[in-house]
C-alpha cells in the first residue's frame, strides 16, 4: 500500500456553503496552511464592511487568511506560493488564473453543487429546483481552463422532493458536498484517485448567474412551471413580481412559501382572490396560494397577518 501524502491544504471559498468543508477538513485533522477568501464587504444599512463567512470561521481558528481584490497580482501569487501548499481546494469561490490553479503538486479541485456535466455555472442549486429536476447532487472536479469542465473525480446524488425549497436543498447539499471532499482527499491523499473526462451531451443545461429578470414570475405560465420557481429561489434571492392595487404606482413584492392547488377557472392571469383567511393568484390549470409575502420596505410576512391589516381591491393583480 502506498504511503500517506503529507497534504499542505489551501482552501478557497466565500459563503455558508464553504463553511462546512472547511469545518470538515479542520475535523479529520488537515493541515490547511491557508484560507483564500473574498475582500469585506459593505452589508446592511449602515453599509458596515462584514466578512464573509469563510472568513469568520477561518479566525476562530486562527486560519491564516488571504483576502485578493486581484488573483493574478504578483503580491498574491507570492504570499500563495509562501504558502507551500500541495493541493488547493475549492468551494464557491471565483473563477482562478491559471497560474494559481496549476500551482500545486497535487491539483486544484473543485467541489460544485450539481452533477455534472449539467448545471454548469453560478447558480445550480436554484435552476435544478426552477427547472423541476427530480434528481441533483454534487461533484467533485480538477480544475481546467474553462468554467465546470475539468475531469470528474467523485460525485454522490440525492433526490428532490416535489416541494423541496432551495434552502433545503442548499443545506442538503452542504453536508453531502463537505463528505464528498473529504473522500476525494483520502484518495488524493494514498494516491489511488481516478478521474473520467466530463461526458459530452446534447442537452446541457447551464446554470445561469441569477438577476431580476430570471426572478420575476410570469403569471401566464403552467402553474407547475410558476410554482417551481418560487421554491427554486426561497429563501434566497426569492422570485418577485409587481402588485397592482390600490396605489398609484404597483408594488415590487418579493414571495417566499406557497402552495399550489390545481383547478379549472375562468380569472385572467394574475388575478388575485383574497378572503380574510388566505390569497391565491390566478394562473394556467390553478390556483397559488400564498403563504408568506414581502412588501417593500417590510419584512417577509405570514399572509394571514398582512390579511388583518391590508385591504385588496377587487380588482388587485399579480403583473
Amino acid at each position: 500500500m502506498m504511503k500517506k501524502r503529507d497534504l499542505r491544504i489551501v482552501f478557497m471559498g466565500t459563503p455558508d456553503f464553504a463553511v462546512t468543508t472547511l469545518k470538515a477538513l479542520i475535523e479529520h485533522n488537515y493541515e490547511v496552511v491557508g484560507v483564500i477568501t473574498a475582500p469585506d464587504r459593505p452589508a446592511g444599512r449602515g453599509q458596515k464592511l462584514r466578512a464573509s463567512a469563510v472568513k469568520e470561521f477561518a479566525l476562530e481558528h486562527k486560519l491564516t487568511i488571504l483576502q485578493p481584490t486581484n488573483l493574478k497580482a504578483e503580491s498574491f501569487l507570492e504570499e500563495l506560493k509562501a504558502l507551500k501548499a500541495n493541493l488547493q481546494i475549492i468551494v464557491a469561490f471565483r473563477m482562478l488564473p491559471k497560474v494559481v490553479w496549476q500551482m500545486p503538486e497535487y491539483g486544484t479541485f473543485n467541489l460544485h453543487a450539481s452533477l455534472l456535466p449539467q448545471y454548469r455555472g453560478a447558480a445550480p442549486i436554484h435552476w435544478a429546483i426552477i427547472n423541476g429536476e427530480t434528481k441533483t447532487g454534487v461533484t467533485t472536479f480538477f480544475i481546467d481552463e474553462k468554467i465546470d469542465t475539468g475531469a470528474i473525480i467523485s460525485s454522490e446524488s440525492t433526490p428532490i422532493g416535489t416541494d423541496t425549497t432551495v434552502g433545503q436543498l442548499h443545506d442538503e447539499l452542504m453536508l453531502i458536498g463537505s463528505e464528498l471532499v473529504i473522500k476525494t482527499v483520502r484518495q488524493i491523499e494514498t494516491g489511488t484517485v481516478s478521474t473520467e473526462v466530463q461526458p459530452q451531451t446534447e442537452d446541457l443545461k447551464t446554470a445561469y448567474k441569477l438577476n431580476a429578470d430570471n426572478c420575476k414570475i410570469d403569471w401566464s405560465q403552467p402553474l407547475t412551471t410558476i410554482y417551481n420557481k418560487i421554491r427554486g429561489l426561497n429563501p434566497f434571492p426569492a422570485a418577485w413580481c409587481y402588485l397592482e392595487n390600490n396605489d398609484p404606482t404597483p408594488l415590487r413584492v418579493k414571495l417566499y412559501e406557497v402552495e399550489k392547488h390545481e383547478a379549472p377557472h375562468n380569472y385572467e392571469f394574475g388575478t388575485l382572490i383574497a378572503t380574510k383567511d388566505d390569497l391565491k393568484v390566478a394562473c394556467q390549470d390553478g390556483y397559488i396560494t400564498i403563504i408568506e409575502i414581502q412588501l417593500p420596505g417590510k419584512r417577509k410576512m405570514n399572509v394571514k397577518s398582512l390579511l388583518n391589516g391590508y385591504d385588496f381591491s377587487d380588482s388587485a393583480k399579480l403583473l
